[in-house]
């Protein structure tokens, strides 16, 4: 039985204080929780969010980081800062990651494998864009994604980590996919680890959908068969409707 898990992606929000105000909310609404919850901070409140989740079922993850222990790459953290700075956790990929600043699914498995061998767990993101999903080239660019992304991994590996399907279509743009598209793209997923890796990786790794998530879609969404949670943008932003989805009920 895969544990559920709703992943927080704050991006470019939140200073420091208002990370540890934030979590000082949470927490007494989260109590009864019986997921796995993250929260993932920007860069500069990530080693006081992790004091402030101390004593709590609340983990932290980076954003991003380089695949590079150390060296001169400006702007850029290791896996090593990451993991001191108190993450378990470290989200790869993201589609805003991908269009704006020119990841490729290439730099996402070499992050994968430096981040892993630091003993961080990557949430490795997939997603395709409007006009290919209108052409019929999800799964065409699903399984590219998901091939060289993936490809510096181990079964083994693979039954740890998280990937996220979230369709660039449905992000920020309060279009969310329904709950039958999310679970026919996840079990496509699934399919695809059962044929790059082994059955034994499929059933154990942990799949999310992201998208334009909210109070009002979670139990529909976490229904589905193949859906282990979701990752969260702008709910996750506010305490009240965080803790709603971090609470869902299977109706």
């Amino acid at each position: 039985m895969r544990q559920p898990v709703i992943v927080g992606n704050w991006k470019m929000h939140k200073t420091i204080r208002e990370s540890i105000h934030f979590v000082e909310q949470l927490k007494p609404l989260i109590q009864s929780a019986s997921c796995d919850i993250i929260v993932s901070p920007p860069f500069t409140s990530l080693s006081a969010a992790s004091k402030a989740t101390l004593d709590t079922q609340i983990k932290i993850g980076a954003q991003d980081l380089y695949w590079e222990n150390s060296g001169a790459f400006t702007g850029e953290i290791s896996p090593q800062m990451a993991l001191e700075a108190g993450c378990r956790y470290v989200i790869l990929g993201h589609s805003e990651r991908r269009i704006i600043f020119g990841e490729t699914s290439q730099s996402v498995s070499k992050k994968a494998a430096a981040a892993i061998a630091a003993g961080l767990i990557p949430i490795i993101c997939l997603g395709e864009k409007e006009k290919e999903r209108q052409s019929g080239k999800t799964h065409d660019v699903i399984g590219m994604q998901f091939r060289q992304s993936l490809a510096s991994l181990t079964p083994e590996i693979v039954s740890h980590i998280i990937l996220a399907y979230e369709p660039v279509w449905a992000i920020g743009t309060g279009m969310t996919a329904t709950p039958q598209i999310a679970q026919e793209v996840h079990s496509y997923l699934r399919q695809l680890t059962i044929e790059m890796f082994n059955r034994s990786a499929s059933d154990n790794v942990r799949l999310l959908y992201g998208g334009s998530v909210k109070p009002e879609n979670i139990s529909s969404l976490m229904v589905e068969k193949d859906i282990d949670g979701v990752l969260v943008g702008g709910a996750s932003l506010k305490v009240e409707s965080f803790a709603k989805i971090i609470n869902f009920e299977i109706r």
